[in-house]
Parts: structure tokens; sequence; C-alpha cells
């Protein structure tokens, strides 16, 4: 890969709720797209499965088996609080793995997982004419991914 090329990220969408994750992709892809940025995009089957995704794209471009180079990573996906204790689970230790990642592989991470009381707060905070939080995580990404550049972490 030369200098020249455009950088490309990785968005790992959670699809539990499938329509607030597409509105959350809706968002982000429209600022990738607005930046000149490419993009890959996984699905999992929800916010705990986030992580590990990541985690093989990583190790994937570790072994030299990616055929795509990741200059950056956006994961969206939502928790609702319901009768139990898991909420609190699934957004912890979900969160607290990104941010090990991003400290641990100097990844540029943009984090859009929404943790709400309820249905109505994630899908104000999804939608692209609302808060547009997956428009912020994209932000976010792109933003690390510039601080990298200038710390020349990254030649991309």
């Amino acid at each position: 890969m030369t200098v020249t090329e455009q950088p490309h990220v990785l968005i790992v969408e959670a699809r539990f709720y499938e329509d607030i994750a597409d509105e959350l992709v809706k968002g982000a892809t429209a600022e990738l797209e607005k930046a000149g940025v490419t993009y890959d995009r996984i699905a999992v089957p929800g916010v705990f499965e986030i992580p590990a995704t990541v985690r093989f794209a990583i190790r994937s471009m570790e072994l030299g088996a990616a055929s795509q180079h990741y200059a950056g990573y956006i994961t969206l996906g939502c928790v609702i609080r319901g009768e139990t204790d898991h909420y609190d689970h699934i957004c912890r230790e979900a969160s607290h793995a990104m941010m090990q990642m991003a400290l641990d592989h100097s990844i540029a991470h943009g984090f859009g997982v929404l943790t709400c009381e309820n249905y109505e707060q994630a899908q104000v905070r999804a939608a692209v004419d609302k808060k547009n939080k997956g428009s912020d995580a994209a932000i976010a990404c792109l933003r690390m991914m510039e601080i990298k550049k200038d710390l020349r972490l990254t030649t991309r």
C-alpha cells in the first residue's frame, strides 16, 4: 500500500436492534463518505461480540492474512436497560474491552454504542435527523486517525 491511498475503516455493527443499527450506520457512513474514507462493514449479533470482531481484524493484519489494512474502527450498536443487571455487564465489558484494545494496539476508534434506558431514547440518539450518534462516532474515529498520522504512528 502506498502513502497516497485513501484510508480504510472497519465498521463493526451490532444488529440486535436492526432499525437502530441502520440509523447509526447511516450517520457513520455519511461522515466517512464526506471525508473520502472507504470502509467495510461487519455485522455481529450484539454489542458483546464487537470487541472480539475488532480483535480478529487486528490479528489478521498482524499475521499478514488481512486483505485490507484498517486505519480506524467504528463500533456501533445499542444496549437497552431491561429487568436484570445484564445491561450493566454488557455495557461495562464492551466499553472496557474497546478502550483496552485502543490502548494496547494504538487503534483509532470511534465508539458509537448507545447505552439507553429505553427504546425511545435509542431512537432519538441514533436518528440522523436528531442526535446522530453514528456521525459522532465516525467523526471521533477520523480525528483519532489524524492524531495517529500527526504523531507519525501511521502514514495513512
